[in-house]
């Protein structure tokens, strides 16, 4: 049976997509290894790892083992009042594997709802201290999630989220860092969040940056030392600090999570993405046990929050799955190899008069057009030459799984100088 496409555009809502005029769809009939195969029999290498989550690839044997056997025992089970073994195996692995004060995980379902839970534990921790706070402080060009509390501290001026201003929380935002990755720090970049936090402490809950790259809200990497500077600063007024590691953490910068390389431990982490290899929707929210006791000694007794399908056993399954794969691999050195080859593949498009910057870190390369990208037009473009990559505004980038061959990177770089270089 074809996929019938004449439906799919009449009545599926794809995301950040206009039912007017809906952009074009490929459908694709399988995946496996690096590679999208469409219904036509045509097979794209794919520089996204379906939005940054599938870091082995597809149809991967230790991934699909360990759904076939969760799947043979239970697919899920209300996580109030019950547990297993899935999930305590998953949180032994992410204890163990992140900063040692965070010894409290909260499981959820996706990205966005991760960060939700985050503040969601900043509010009450100040309730239950007896000094409630409602606001949050963090730096312009971030993009923590769709949802509204995940909505109202990504950026609202200019951002994909501007159309909700008026009806969203108002938080305290200020520049966001300038000193890229491998320039000389230059300390004057912390002082926009030092003289907001001089001015508004006493109101800010927590502080919420996603580490050293920032993702959707223009792919910006910047330097470790801003990081440094920002854990001293909380520390300095006593507040929380939350990392959005959705997209940087398991590996995508080069380290587990971006938060090494500045060396710093936040208060409050959240993950997602390529928690379960691309495999489900799983997300986690870690934190330390005094701020989770705190939690609990105020009115409520516990942290309101419980969804659905929190610890899925499937997703857990899968997510400990992927972390083993990934550890037992020698990712470090994938990446690492993936950067190099980033970094001479995309060096190329500095010569086109269209490109106004080319920046590479860790299995991330990012290309920015001086002018937004026709998305449809470049899109299809793409697909003719045999990759998928999906830009945003002016933000053509690569993402590919750690498991993409020399060939196949090649052909992904080769593809944005030879699309480029003809707008």
């Amino acid at each position: 049976m074809s996929i019938d496409l004449q439906f799919d555009q009449q009545h599926l809502w794809h995301p950040y997509t206009s039912s007017l005029k809906p952009l074009p769809c490929y459908p694709v009939a399988s995946a496996e290894g690096c590679e999208l195969i469409l219904e036509d029999g045509r097979r794209l290498v794919d520089g996204m790892a379906s939005w940054w989550a599938c870091i082995h690839g597809y149809q991967v044997a230790q991934l699909d083992q360990a759904v076939q056997q969760q799947l043979s025992k239970m697919s899920h089970v209300m996580f109030g009042g019950l547990t297993h073994q899935p999930a305590i195996d998953l949180c032994k692995k992410l204890v163990a594997l992140t900063p040692e004060n965070l010894q409290q995980v909260f499981i959820s379902d996706s990205g966005s709802v991760a960060v939700e839970v985050a503040l969601k534990m900043a509010l009450q921790y100040w309730q239950a201290k007896g000094e409630p706070r409602a606001k949050f402080a963090t730096v312009r060009n971030g993009y923590h999630g769709d949802t509204f509390a995940a909505m109202s501290v990504s950026d609202p001026q200019g951002g994909m989220h501007q159309l909700y201003q008026g009806f969203l929380a108002e938080h305290f935002f200020c520049d966001a860092p300038q000193t890229r990755f491998d320039e000389p720090w230059n300390n004057a970049d912390i002082s926009p969040m030092k003289t907001l936090l001089a001015e508004h402490h006493r109101s800010i809950a927590a502080v919420i940056i996603e580490p050293i790259v920032q993702g959707a809200g223009g792919m910006r990497i910047y330097h470790p030392e801003y990081l440094k500077a920002l854990r001293a600063l909380c520390d300095e007024y006593g507040l929380l600090l939350i990392a959005d590691e959705i997209a940087t953490g398991f590996g995508r910068t080069g380290k587990l999570f971006a938060c090494e390389h500045a060396q710093i431990q936040p208060d409050i982490l959240c993950l997602g993405k390529g928690l379960t290899g691309g495999y489900m929707s799983l997300a986690a929210t870690l934190t330390s046990k005094h701020i989770a006791h705190t939690i609990c000694s105020g009115d409520a007794g516990v942290f309101m929050h419980g969804p659905t399908f929190m610890g899925n056993p499937l997703a857990c399954a899968v997510a400990n799955a992927s972390i083993e794969l990934l550890l037992n691999s020698p990712w470090q050195q994938r990446v690492e190899h993936i950067q190099a080859q980033l970094n001479q593949g995309l060096a190329t498009c500095l010569s086109l008069d269209s490109i106004a910057d080319v920046r590479v870190l860790g299995a991330i390369g990012v290309v920015e057009a001086k002018r937004p990208v026709d998305l449809a037009q470049i899109q299809a473009k793409f697909v003719e030459l045999g990759v998928w990559i999906r830009p945003f505004g002016k933000l053509i980038y690569l993402m590919p799984p750690y498991t993409i061959s020399d060939a196949q990177l090649e052909r992904l770089c080769s593809a944005i100088y030879r699309v480029m270089a003809e707008l």
